[in-house]
Formats: C-alpha cells, structure tokens, sequence
C-alpha cells in the first residue's frame, strides 16, 4: 500500500513539474510577451506630468531612441511610438520610446511648454535668445524637459535618435550623417530635405546631440495629416526596417 502511494505521489509531483506556471529545471522558460521590458519616469514637465520612456526590443543590440511630441501641436507620429510599446515583442534593435515629450504642450494642443518656451530651442548648444514663435527660455537648459531629456540620453547614449515632427513632410539631411538621413527617407517613403528652420535652428535637441555624442540624431517630419493607418500601422513596421528589426516571438513573423 505505501509503495503504492509513493509511485502515485512521485506521479502527481511529475506532472506538477510540468504543468503550465510550475517552475521546473527541466521545463523551458515562458517566451517573452509583448514589446514592453520596462520604463522609465525621465522627469517631470513644468506643470508636474511625468515624461515616460519605454524599454522595448534587445539589450545588447545597437541603441536607438524615439521621440514624439516635443511639440504639443505635432502629435500624431506619437501614434507609431505607442503601436510599438503595445504591439508584440520587437527583435532585432535595442530600443527606447518617448511618445509625449512635452506633456503639457500635448495637454494645452501648443507648440510650446507651459512657461511658453519652444523646448526646441531649448538646448545648450549655439542657444540664442529667441522670442515669439521659437522662445528660446531664459537660458539653454532652463526647462525641466530640457534637463530631463539631457539625463536620459546621457544615461543611455544611443547610437541613433530619430526626432518625430511635422507638417514639413521630409528627413532632414543637415546632418552628420546625411547617407543615414537618406537610408531613413527610403525606409519611410519620406522625401530628403534640408531643414534650414528660417535661420532659426538654434538650440535644437538634435544639434545638441550630435555635438556632443558619436551617435547620430535626425529630424523626421510628417505632413500636417498623416493618415491614420500610415501612423497606426505602416510606420511603426517601416520605423523598425530601418535597422532590420521586427516584431513577433523569436524567428516568427520576421519582416512585421
């Protein structure tokens, strides 16, 4: 009788090991599920709402940072950061998105923070006093967004940043790496352009950036209306061709 039990109590305990949610050494461990492996609160806006980044993709492969929504009144590539945070797992690329850089300006549908500052001009880097459409703040670095985004790419030092704006429909190739422009261009059916800025391109975070990093920092700019599909579906898929990434578990769905 008790050797009965003990075989029936040795099968019980096997099958235990191997059911669903019972850790096991000899079980593999659970796939990785959906895009997210963490965030990060970056800092707070002058009105007190938190700026998030998101941790998605691969640690190890190549760093890259996307941010949306420097300017409160150009919201809609916001809409490719999100698809990618709540899609699947993303392969290939190590990857940070900022969706809502200025959320007080996406808050009041401005250009500008809530102290009335373009935090595009904003940067200590050939920062000039500006006024009107492009105030450039009191000082470089006088905003809490400012300091905030310069922590973060400090802190993670990526090798490429892709800045979303619109309505110029274009990359930017005024840059250090006007091949990586173009190479961008391509991926998202976006033409190549130069964005002179009216002669007002002072104090911008991507000048800052490639100033001061080996990494490369580009302005993209969607129209004044993107469509919605183009924001929700093709771009995000497109925005991850760049580096050859895709989303879906481990060698399933290569390509999106």
């Amino acid at each position: 009788m008790l050797r009965r039990l003990g075989i029936a109590t040795a099968t019980l305990l096997l099958l235990a090991a191997a059911a669903p949610g019972v850790p096991s050494s000899a079980a593999p461990a659970p796939a990785h599920k959906g895009a997210v492996l963490g965030k990060r609160v970056l800092g707070e806006s002058v009105d007190g709402r938190k700026i998030m980044a998101w941790h998605l993709g691969e640690p190890g492969k190549p760093k890259v940072v996307l941010i949306a929504g420097m300017h409160g009144n150009e919201m809609a590539p916001r809409q490719i950061l999100k698809t990618l945070r709540d899609g699947d797992q993303i392969n290939g690329v190590n990857l940070w998105v900022v969706p809502t850089y200025n959320p007080d300006g996406a808050a009041a549908g401005t250009r500008k923070n809530a102290h009335g500052v373009d935090l595009n001009r904003n940067f200590p880097y050939r920062w000039t006093d500006l006024d009107g459409g492009y105030e450039s703040g009191a000082k470089a670095a006088s905003e809490p967004e400012t300091r905030a985004m310069m922590k973060f790419l400090r802190d993670v030092r990526p090798k490429w940043i892709l800045s979303f704006h619109q309505p110029l429909h274009g990359v930017d190739t005024d840059t250090k790496r006007p091949k990586f422009a173009r190479k961008v261009g391509r991926h998202l059916d976006l033409p190549a352009k130069k964005f002179t800025c009216g002669g007002v391109c002072h104090g911008t975070m991507t000048m800052w950036f490639n100033h001061k990093f080996a990494g490369t920092a580009l302005t993209v700019e969607y129209g004044q209306s993107p469509p919605r599909r183009l924001m929700r579906v093709r771009a995000p898929r497109q925005v991850l061709s760049i580096w050859g990434a895709w989303r879906g578990q481990y060698g399933v769905g290569q390509g999106g």
